[in-house]
This record gives C-alpha cells, sequence and structure tokens, in this order.
C-alpha cells in the first residue's frame, strides 16, 4: 500500500509509520513539526519507502501519486500542549479534517481519523462504551480538544454518509511507551522524567482520579487491526486496567527506585475524574485487546527514557 500519515513524527505517528513500513508498504509523512519529534523523522528516514512533507494540513495539501490510505494523526495531544495551541489545535482537527477527506475522496483512498477518549470529557457512565455521547463542557479549556476531536468524527461520518467514502474512527485512551516525548506533559512521561532526574512527583488534586494505560505495541496492532475491517463508526482502543494517578506514580518511583518525594497540585479546570474503556466492541469485531501489563510497559518505556535522557545531559 501506498500511505499518507499525518503527525508522523509524532508518538503514535512515529510509531505507526513503523509498523508500516516494516510490513513493506510505502509511507508518505507530513508533519508540520509544531509538537512532533525531528529524532523520530530521523528513526524513520532510514527506511527507503519512506518519504517526508513538511505541511500544515489546515491547509489544503496536495499529493503526488495514487494513495490507498489518508491516516490523520496529526494534533496536539497532551494538555499542555493544545492549551499552547488552542487555535492551532482546533484547525487541525476541523479544517484539517476536513482537507484531508478531500484528498481521500480526489485519490480515492481509505480515511482513518485518530480520535480520542477525550471525546466522553468528564464521564457519567463508566467504563466508556462507544454508544455514551460524553460529558464535555463546549467552551471550557479542554474543549478546544475535546470539541476538535468530536466535530472530526462528526464531519467523518458526513463524508461517510454524503460521499460513501470508506473511513474508520478509533477513539485512543491514554497511551504510552518509547519515543514519547520527555516534556509534553502527560502523566506517565511527567512521572517519568521527574524520578529519573530526582525530582518531585506533582500530582494534580488528590490522585484519586483514574485512568487506563495501553502499552503502544498493543495500541499499534488495534490500529492494523482496524485498518482491515469494514466498520465506519468509531472504535475504543485502550487498556481496561485502571489505575488511580497517585497509584502510577507510587508504581513509577517502585521501579525507578528514585526518592522523589510526590508533590500534591490543585486539579486543573475539567480534569476528568474517571476514564476507563470498555473494549468489548474491540474483543467482538477486532480479536483484540492488550497483553502488555503496566508494570512491564512501565520498564520498556524506563529504558527508553533512561537512554534519552542520559543522551541530553
Amino acid at each position: 500500500m501506498r500511505v499518507l500519515l499525518t503527525g508522523v513524527a509524532g508518538f503514535l505517528g512515529s510509531h505507526l509509520a513503523e509498523r508500516l513500513l516494516r510490513e513493506g508498504h510505502e509511507v508518505v509523512g507530513v508533519d508540520n513539526l509544531s509538537t512532533g519529534q525531528t529524532r523520530n523523522l530521523k528513526r524513520l528516514g532510514r527506511h527507503p519507502h519512506f518519504t517526508f512533507l513538511r505541511a500544515d494540513v489546515s491547509k489544503p495539501l496536495e499529493v503526488a501519486g495514487p494513495l490507498d490510505w489518508v491516516l490523520h494523526f496529526a494534533s496536539p495531544a497532551s494538555p499542555p500542549r493544545y492549551l499552547r495551541l488552542p487555535i492551532e489545535t482546533l484547525l487541525v482537527n476541523a479544517e484539517g479534517t476536513r482537507h484531508l477527506l478531500d484528498l481521500s475522496l480526489r485519490k480515492g483512498a481509505r480515511f482513518f481519523l485518530a480520535s480520542t477518549s477525550e471525546v466522553y470529557g468528564d464521564p457519567l457512565v463508566h467504563p466508556q462504551p462507544e454508544s455514551y455521547w460524553g460529558n464535555v463542557n463546549p467552551v471550557g479549556p479542554r474543549s478546544i480538544y475535546d470539541e476538535g476531536k468530536r466535530y472530526a468524527e462528526a464531519l467523518t461520518l458526513a463524508y461517510h454518509r454524503a460521499h460513501g467514502l470508506s473511513v474508520r474512527i478509533v477513539r485512543i485512551f491514554n497511551t504510552y511507551g518509547p519515543f514519547m516525548d520527555p516534556e509534553d506533559g502527560r502523566v506517565v512521561s511527567s512521572f517519568i522524567v521527574q524520578a529519573l532526574r530526582g525530582e518531585p512527583l506533582t500530582v494534580y488534586g488528590d490522585g484519586s482520579q483514574t485512568r487506563s494505560f495501553c502499552y503502544v505495541d498493543d495500541l499499534i496492532e488495534g490500529l492494523r487491526r482496524l485498518m482491515e475491517v469494514d466498520y465506519p463508526y468509531p472504535v475504543n482502543l485502550g487498556n481496561p486496567e485502571e489505575y488511580r494517578v497517585l497509584d502510577l506514580a507510587l508504581l513509577v518511583k517502585e521501579l525507578t527506585g528514585s526518592p522523589s518525594p510526590i508533590v500534591f497540585r490543585p486539579l486543573p479546570e475539567d480534569d476528568p475524574r474517571q476514564r476507563r474503556p470498555d473494549i468489548s466492541l474491540a474483543r467482538e469485531l477486532l480479536g483484540w485487546e492488550p497483553k502488555v501489563a503496566v508494570r512491564e510497559g512501565l520498564r520498556r518505556t524506563l529504558d527508553h527514557f533512561r537512554e534519552v535522557l542520559d543522551g541530553a545531559s
């Protein structure tokens, strides 16, 4: 296949590109490097079937040659990043999705949207099935990401219904693993970096809020399986094993052997109190469920972060 993949310099985009290249496909990677990492591009640049196009998909995009897939993974994804880039985040999920859907139509390509568990907001239903409509503050600080992705899902299905475009939508829950950006502000990377540097681990609120953490290899396997089925509606991918944020901090301290204390800060506005995927649909439709336990996944991730931080010192 010949695949266009936006957000290719990001954490998930670079992992998905590596998987596709390993399978022998050609990948045209697109990124404007607003939050992506050039070191991820260096990894991918070793592959003869990878080409990189620096572009902002919020503007119309033209790509020479045929395409089998357009995979839209471009967007700031961590709260510090999308709060710093609020308009850019809205535009990449609104105008960017529209331009890439139009490109898919012109090329006769299938379209794949990377959505997020954030569409559920601060959920009143637990765990969250795809049928749950969510509890999102449409004008709160996080709405730039939450509502951007909700609009992108609606637009994707509008193109499917109006034009018969073959589409896939994945709702991704918290994912972690090697090649995360140490400075992206997500909870796993923040705890690991703070522990390895001997800095206090910052827990917001009292740490009783919950998240579910999926190792990146499991997530990528689920994405590939979703590409192979003809199902246009959203599918949750994530690990249904639920952790309190405070317990995750304690586990990172244990695995690193760090003496770092835990400090508590006020909970950000609209921060979800609980988040856990119902993956019944993914089990039935894809035969998929995560295999890597959080403790093992964190060990693998720690090895990568030690290398990155040692190289930066």
